[in-house]
């Protein structure tokens, strides 16, 4: 295993123990970014890719999966602080082309109470799967260049029964942020990018963070995602890096750096963002699952904890405040994905070994 630190802050030696042992448990790559009371951590470990020995980037780009949600939601709650809409408009009132139920309005679409299908597959509580757009094995390796409409993904979740009547449940699904920003580009007539530079990435002078829409590219320096998958018999790893992003549309097509992630986050949290009534909005936790308006609330032995994390093929991201922003944790991981989500369990274990690290102290520095 290849490793590197930042020479930048105090010696942490308990974050790269951690980041060690994530690597060992699976992952290619991981970068850490920890900002507390004690200065700013910086660090990496695992290799930029795997035919390479050199360590990761550990300030560079790579794709955060669903944390792309949050930034959504913020910029819909933008654009309800300017008075261009209301989170508890219809959404079909700003969508009339779908023929959505009059009952979802804006606020489930970023809560997930829509009760919509989700595009990208559900599970249902008896075991049943319902696949949507394909997004595992050859199928997806061999399709990860084609361009899908964000109309063409809603009208596939409309063309399916519905999980539950609208603010009767809750149920995490891709498409509603596909048609949060939707609603998004139709309130302002302009793209979604063009909001997010001018409502989120210039007033908080982020550089690193891109919406990259049917772009395959990640800019560099980045490290590399891998994918594997039968082929004739004999088990076949690809690089991913290079993927159009469609699939998933706004449910989680981001990429950034967790320079940006740290940033955006602690400003957002510590209320530098958003107007005060609507952070509360968005921090608000549905209880079924604790979900916001984009945002998880994570109940610590060190108190509440707000994230959303996110995974796509080979990346994933992870982004932690508490509530005042003053403490952070962003990191970026890459691996060799497959069909049967074989890093889930390293994953979830990432995640909470890096929680109690930063924000519950339980590891000895």
């Amino acid at each position: 295993m290849s490793t590197t630190v930042s020479d930048r802050g105090p010696e942490r030696p308990e974050l790269q123990r951690v980041i060690g042992e994530l690597v060992e448990s699976g992952f290619v790559g991981v970068r850490l970014r920890v900002n507390d009371e004690r200065g700013e951590w910086v660090g990496g470990a695992g290799v930029r890719a795997l035919d390479r020995s050199a360590g990761p980037t550990v300030d560079g780009h790579f794709r955060i999966g669903s944390t792309t949600k949050n930034l959504v939601a913020a910029v819909v709650l933008l654009l309800v602080a300017e008075g261009r809409l209301g989170l508890d408009d219809p959404a079909g009132g700003h969508l009339p082309g779908f023929g959505l139920d009059g009952r979802i309005t804006v606020r489930m679409l970023l809560q997930h109470t829509s009760g919509i299908f989700n595009h990208t597959g559900e599970l249902y509580e008896d075991g049943t799967i319902v696949l949507g757009v394909p997004w595992q094995g050859r199928e997806w390796v061999e399709g990860r260049f084609r361009t899908y409409l964000p109309e063409d993904l809603v009208r596939l979740s409309l063309s399916r029964p519905p999980r539950f009547a609208p603010g009767a449940g809750w149920s995490y699904a891709n498409t509603n942020y596909v048609l949060a920003r939707l609603v998004i580009e139709q309130v302002t007539g302009r793209p979604f990018a063009a909001e997010l530079q001018r409502l989120v990435l210039g007033p908080l002078g982020l550089t690193g963070t891109v919406a990259p829409g049917v772009s395959p590219e990640v800019p560099e320096p980045h490290n590399r995602s891998y994918y594997r998958y039968p082929d004739g018999g004999r088990e076949r790893i690809v690089d991913v890096t290079r993927q159009n992003p469609s699939w998933v549309g706004a449910g989680g097509d981001l990429i950034s750096t967790t320079r940006d992630l740290h940033t955006y986050f602690s400003a957002l949290l510590g209320g530098r963002l958003l107007p005060a009534e609507l952070l509360a909005e968005m921090r608000a936790p549905e209880a079924t699952a604790g979900y916001g308006l984009g945002v998880f609330a994570q109940q610590t032995d060190a108190g509440t904890v707000y994230h959303h994390n996110g995974a796509t093929m080979g990346s994933a991201a992870l982004m932690y405040g508490t509530a005042d922003g003053a403490r952070t944790l962003t990191a970026g991981l890459t691996w060799v994905d497959d069909a049967d989500l074989t890093i889930a369990p390293a994953f979830l274990t990432a995640q909470q070994r890096l929680v109690d690290a930063v924000f519950c102290g339980t590891l000895a520095r």
